[in-house]
């Protein structure tokens, strides 16, 4: 035995591996906590003053609906987050959907009483607007570059604690959520920082404070399975309903979630990214089927236009797409095939 460790030791030394795992010092750990300490308070001091509590006051028949953070049948409560100077709110949709009233508490204590703008059931966000003045705007973030395992801070207003902080980590990426609408919603981003009712619809930070998601789902009685719609759906999404009042989509009818592709293929076919949309389920019936998509395809373009992840897909399947025929490029198994397909309204199949 000790011939055994003096031989470790000294291929130790001449590797120019350490002999042994020092402990951390104390100071190391201050310094380590500090940081993170920092990076929490930094994110929440400048988020917090756009966080609102929202109160919604529903109509006698109005009931309850399923992921509501309720607190009576015609009474819920829940948040949202300032994303224009002049009053648009962001939120999700089951928190305000079929709402008779609605009254906005700022993070100074002021009160204003609120309309719904737009109201998207199937990514669970809607937009609502106050009048009041010198309003703090949050900064949308990018969530395409978010990458599992980076910090995460949830703002909101739990049980109507208002304004209460809570930290994490991003667990997974690319996740599929079941809104009440009944369709899926794509690259939901998985978090274990701790969400409770009440924080729906409030926003889910990067250490740099910008919101790279808007917290809407958990996962009872699980612990530390939390979800978020990723920040670019939500911008894009406002948008329209800001622009429009409602997402009036096309649908193919698949349900996808994103994947890498080797370089290798990508130069073999000659394609413009690196990643893709790989079919995991075509609905019977749709126009996926019809143009004959099957499970374990991978969608690299559309109209022309390559596809990069489920966003971009999602961008393209718009209003003016209903009923026209357009080219999705596919990859199955080791060839590229072009299939042409003509997408249905969303609205026509439920």
């Amino acid at each position: 035995m000790k011939g055994f460790l003096e031989h470790i030791s000294n291929n130790a030394v001449e590797t120019g591996l350490p002999q042994a795992r020092e402990e951390a010092s104390p100071a190391d750990d201050n310094g380590l906590l500090d940081a993170y300490s920092r990076a929490v308070v930094g994110a929440a001091e400048k988020v917090s003053p756009s966080v609102v509590n929202i109160e919604v006051h529903l109509g006698a028949a109005g009931g309850r609906r399923p992921g509501r953070d309720a607190l009576s049948e015609t009474h819920a409560t829940g948040s949202g987050f300032i994303i224009t100077p002049d009053g648009f709110i962001l939120t999700n949709s089951h928190v305000v959907h079929d709402a008779v009233g609605l009254e906005v508490t700022l993070p100074d204590g002021r009160r204003y009483e609120a309309r719904i703008v737009g109201d998207d059931p199937d990514t669970d966000l809607a937009v609502i607007r106050i009048n009041a003045p010198n309003l703090a705007a949050v900064s949308l973030g990018d969530s395409r570059s978010i990458r599992v395992g980076q910090l995460v801070i949830a703002i909101g207003n739990p049980y109507g604690f208002q304004y209460s902080v809570t930290a994490g980590v991003v667990s997974a990426l690319g996740r599929s959520l079941r809104a009440v609408s009944g369709r899926l919603i794509d690259n939901v981003i998985q978090t274990d920082a701790a969400l409770n009712p009440g924080n729906s619809g409030g926003p889910l930070v990067n250490s740099r404070g910008e919101v790279i998601g808007v917290n809407t789902a958990v996962i009872l009685p699980a612990q530390g399975i939390c979800f978020a719609i990723a920040a670019n759906t939500a911008q894009y999404v406002a948008a329209g309903l800001i622009k429009n009042g409602k997402i009036t989509r096309s649908w193919i009818g698949v349900v996808g979630q994103n994947i890498d592709i080797s370089r290798r293929v990508v130069r073999f076919h000659d394609l413009s990214e690196e990643s893709g949309v790989m079919v995991i389920s075509v609905e019977d019936g749709s126009p996926a089927m019809k143009a004959g998509l099957r499970r374990g395809d991978i969608i690299v373009g559309f109209t022309g236009n390559s596809v990069a992840g489920i966003d971009e897909l999602h961008r393209m399947l718009t209003e003016e797409k209903v009923g026209g025929k357009f080219p999705v490029t596919l990859l199955r198994g080791t060839d590229k095939i072009v299939l042409d397909i003509i997408p249905a309204e969303t609205q026509a199949r439920r």
